[in-house]
């Protein structure tokens, strides 16, 4: 989803475009006040700012900032830009959204799967040691060896060495 923040009578227009450009929901703030309170509401991929209005309300468009949450800002000077050059910012910032995403969600991926080895390795070290033990009871041989056959699987799962 998209916002766009611009008191330019163009607002609307700009808006249809870069839903029918994106395919992404795109709505329409005319004032600061407007864009705060729809992204209280919304979760936006990218918020298109007016320069105009950034430069003539800076309290105001410091709270626009602050609620961007994870939208990229595209800021963009409505009184000399056309909407060729507003659909190819956009679309530029929603690439690079969607490819820091993938970068975040690789590396909290590869995190997660470094931790999980980490464990495992822990785990089957741990069964092999207690099958060490002397004379340990069948039943409970059993249930470290089927632990041990888990922790094996899970590894393998994980792709880890």
């Amino acid at each position: 989803m998209i916002l766009l923040i611009t008191p330019s009578v163009r607002g609307q227009e700009c808006a249809a475009t870069l839903k029918e450009a994106t395919g992404e929901d795109t709505h329409w703030a005319e004032n600061l006040p407007q864009a705060v309170a729809q992204l209280r509401e919304q979760t936006y991929s990218a918020v298109v700012l007016d320069q105009f209005l950034l430069e003539n309300e800076p309290s105001e468009s410091d709270q626009v900032l602050e609620h961007l949450g994870t939208a990229f800002p595209v800021y963009l000077n409505f009184a000399v830009s056309g909407m060729e050059r507003l659909l190819r910012e956009v679309r530029s910032a929603l690439h690079r959204r969607q490819r820091e995403e993938t970068q975040a969600r690789r590396s909290v991926e590869q995190q997660i799967r470094s931790e999980m080895s980490e464990s495992l390795t822990a785990m089957l070290l741990s069964c092999e040691l207690a099958m060490a033990v002397p004379e340990v009871p069948a039943p409970a041989a059993e249930k470290i060896r089927m632990i041990d056959n888990l922790a094996r699987d899970m590894r393998l799962r994980l792709g880890a060495n």
